[in-house]
């Protein structure tokens, strides 16, 4: 059955475009707020709350065409789910920590805050729309809709918030619709799947390409490196996965349970790699 037909009509049916980067309309809050240290992915050690020394006067990269050659590879890698500008144009009425600087400390708070609202927002858009049982749905958009209003303030109330309790909340929401989907591929109960397939597996380096892989939970599993050449992932929870440097070239990952942007970002693929719909392959793909 057509999970949207299922959906009740005073359900909406999730969107994601607001929780996609514009850098247009932020103040560099990724290049301040966060602090990194010297590694194969920064090329230098930035202290957070910190502005990045390649950052220009107008809040943007001065070698943003050149990250990764430069040692910044992080950088390419790093999505804000879109808290960047909700933090700066609606959080802070479009009102700069240059122009006041005692702003700082809430603003680079409420970042760090939002970012990780926004995730649980993507991902929950994605159970509501995956999961097969109206009721279901009907929870994740009600938990949504909590989180959605938290992140637009007021500050105090986000600063405030219980990260923990929305994490665990978000989290088993994602269980439960990640076990209704994949356990489709498993309908006549004879296929199992190798038992190294599992949550938290260390696979990294591991050849998958001849392993059989739909329906596997591989959440916060260590896939450095691997090899997903031409594999076929639907239905692989890939929630919080490690993909840094995984070969998905030829990969289907059209119908994969809860993949990022950075985890692409992170990824080696071409032009043959098959991503959900909202995801887009990142330009180094195209130069590797």
């Amino acid at each position: 059955m057509n999970i949207t037909s299922q959906r009740p009509s005073n359900i909406p049916a999730p969107e994601r475009d607001s929780l996609r980067p514009d850098c247009s309309n932020c103040f560099a809050l990724c290049c301040t707020a966060f602090g990194f240290a010297r590694s194969a992915d920064f090329a230098i050690d930035k202290p957070a709350a910190t502005p990045c020394p390649n950052l220009d006067q107008d809040f943007s990269c001065t070698i943003h065409d050149r990250l990764r050659p430069r040692g910044f590879r992080g950088c390419t890698v790093f999505d804000c789910f879109g808290a960047g500008q909700a933090v700066s144009q609606q959080l802070f009425a479009g009102i700069s920590w240059r122009d006041a600087p005692d702003s700082r400390p809430d603003m680079f708070a409420a970042f760090r805050v939002v970012r990780q609202l926004h995730e649980m927002l993507w991902h929950l858009a994605e159970a509501q729309e995956r999961t097969f049982d109206a009721d279901t749905a009907g929870a994740a958009h009600g938990l949504r809709t909590a989180i959605a209003d938290l992140a637009r303030g007021p500050l105090a109330a986000l600063l405030a918030c219980d990260l923990e309790g929305l994490h665990s909340a978000v989290r088993t929401m994602l269980v439960e619709v990640s076990e209704e989907v994949r356990a489709g591929y498993f309908a006549g109960g004879t296929d199992q799947l190798d038992s190294a397939l599992k949550p938290g597996a260390d696979l990294a380096g591991a050849n998958l390409r001849t392993r059989k892989l739909c329906g596997a939970d591989l959440r916060g599993a260590c896939l450095i490196a691997a090899d997903l050449r031409t594999s076929d992932l639907a239905g692989v929870d890939l929630l919080g996965a490690d993909l840094r440097d995984a070969r998905l070239d030829g990969a289907d990952l059209s119908a994969a349970l809860f993949l990022t942007q950075p985890q692409l970002n992170s990824a080696r693929g071409s032009r043959t790699t098959l991503l959900p719909r909202g995801l887009s392959a990142p330009p180094h793909w195209q130069q590797d």
